[in-house]
């Protein structure tokens, strides 16, 4: 029977299997929700015995499914950024996962914020100095946690991103290793040179024994034996850069853009580190036989998280399904905005203490128009994400590739088109970040031979094209700006 590939995608609010035909057919899947941990304002965790009970329970279902034949390899994809350190003799981590999300170092990383700091990280991360990352996450953990710093200096105590728990996890403690991509989001990482820095270490007293091995993204992770027969773990990488792999952006000038719990536009520019002027990132798309290709990143932290909280918070939604119906109901929003900034804003802005607002609101102002309005709000984001790329000396993409939850939702991808100014093409597997783990399990086994073979078999479901007059685009983005500005913290 053909091989088939078996790929993790652990992610801020689900934890997913997804079994894949060497084709890039999907043969199995299971999913179940995450839940969230909010302990005080800006604060974001997560339970990572929860993580790890998910992540068992979801690969032996997927796995149970009949017809889907010998598993070659497992590819493993996450949640970025978010921080775990645990005990190297147990296992058991020292305290809650920290999101991404968190806020809770924007204090550290302010008084950390010399100008010396920032060009230092600057030049070896392509990142900025901000909470997103893990290095003030961990200095937390270290600083706060009793005992942690003490046990952490006996090198007692490992550090991993997601990947590496459910890694160390899986093959029973016996690795303890990260790949590229995830390395270079932890403001640890010399983008340049490969390899932990040891000026950053300094910077937030952060001792090397806690840091795992990097690899490659299609490399030798290990095998885990939970699951019946061995599994070899060859392929890992950060979500988004899983996507990327997943929509095929695999030559420079590609630009892909995942609308998840966040919103993440990525891309391609080869061999290449942009630096950049307007507050973007520069980072590792993906590292094959030791070659790093490089990308232009632009992290918006909340996306779909803005329909979760209007369905959970102010539960004006049941379901994140009437949202499309809700925003056709009416003709706009009628001078409505909602801007999502309820963890701050990322890029361009990285403002850790912006917050949340709803302008415009009159007496006519009813449920449809503020769902319509968090739905804007995404593509009013990736404006401004792509407007900081074309700043930067980037040209417009031809087209833009979407992935993620919320592109199903057809008004959604043509008000993003409207927005842009930019054809969207929907692919015909919807997750990609999956499948671009798949993908790179599949090169690290020998399942295939390059990525350029597999790009190949990317396949468009759906296009939408601009349709909307530039005096009304500039116009809409105009009250967008205005209202961002209203939530700026300096």
């Amino acid at each position: 029977m053909t091989p088939s590939l078996l790929a993790i995608d652990q992610g801020t609010t689900s934890t997913r299997a997804m079994v894949f035909s060497t084709g890039g057919e999907v043969l199995a899947r299971a999913q179940v929700e995450l839940p969230q941990i909010f302990p005080a304002p800006g604060w974001v965790e997560h339970d990572p015995e929860t993580i790890w009970a998910h992540t068992l329970n979801v690969c032996r279902e997927a796995l149970a499914t009949p017809g889907i034949g010998r598993i070659a390899a497992l590819g493993i994809t996450n949640q970025r950024e978010t921080t775990l350190v645990w005990d190297r003799a147990t296992g058991r981590p020292v305290y809650h996962a920290i999101v991404w999300q968190d806020r809770r170092t924007a204090e550290l990383c302010e008084a950390l914020s010399t100008p010396e700091a920032q060009a230092l990280v600057a030049e070896r991360t392509g990142l900025v100095l901000d909470p997103y990352f893990s290095a003030s996450k961990i200095r937390w953990l270290l600083d706060t946690v009793p005992g942690v710093r003490e046990r952490a200096d006996r090198g007692e105590l490992a550090f991993g991103t997601v990947d590496s728990f459910l890694l160390w996890r899986l093959t029973e403690g016996r690795v303890h290793a990260t790949d590229a991509t995830n390395a270079a989001r932890t403001l640890l990482f010399d983008i340049r040179r490969q390899c932990w820095d040891e000026e950053l270490l300094a910077l937030f007293g952060i001792p090397a024994s806690l840091l795992p091995e990097v690899r490659d993204n299609a490399a030798d992770f290990g095998t885990t034996r939970l699951f019946g027969t061995p599994i070899p773990i060859t392929g890992m990488a950060g979500d988004q850069q899983a996507a990327t792999v997943g929509q095929a952006c695999v030559h420079p000038g590609m630009v892909k853009s995942t609308y998840g719990t966040g919103c993440f536009m990525v891309q391609n520019t080869g061999d290449t580190i942009i630096t950049s002027r307007h507050r973007l990132l520069s980072t590792v798309c993906y590292r094959l036989d030791g070659r790093p290709t490089y990308a232009l990143e632009g992290s918006i932290f909340i996306a779909g998280a803005a329909v979760q909280w209007l369905r959970d918070a102010v539960r004006l939604i049941d379901h994140a399904g009437q949202t499309e119906a809700l925003a056709r109901q009416v003709e706009s929003t009628g001078g409505v905005y909602l801007v999502p900034a309820f963890t701050g804003l990322g890029a361009p802005y990285w403002d850790p203490l912006a917050r949340g607002a709803i302008t415009g609101l009159t007496r006519d102002s009813g449920i449809a128009h503020i769902v319509r309005a968090a739905l804007e709000s995404v593509c009013y984001q990736s404006r401004d994400l792509m407007a900081a790329m074309q700043a930067d000396g980037v040209a417009a993409p031809a087209t833009l590739r979407v992935d993620g939850g919320m592109v199903g939702n057809d008004w959604l991808m043509q008000f993003l088109a409207d927005m842009l100014d930019v054809p969207v093409e929907r692919p015909c597997i919807s997750e990609t970040t999956a499948l671009g783990a798949a993908w790179l399990a599949g090169l690290g086994a020998g399942v295939f031979d390059s990525l350029e073979t597999l790009s190949q078999g990317w396949q468009r479901a759906a296009r939408f094209e601009p349709a909307m007059a530039a005096q009304r685009r500039d116009q809409l983005y105009g009250g967008w700006r205005d209202a961002v500005g209203r939530t700026l913290s300096r």
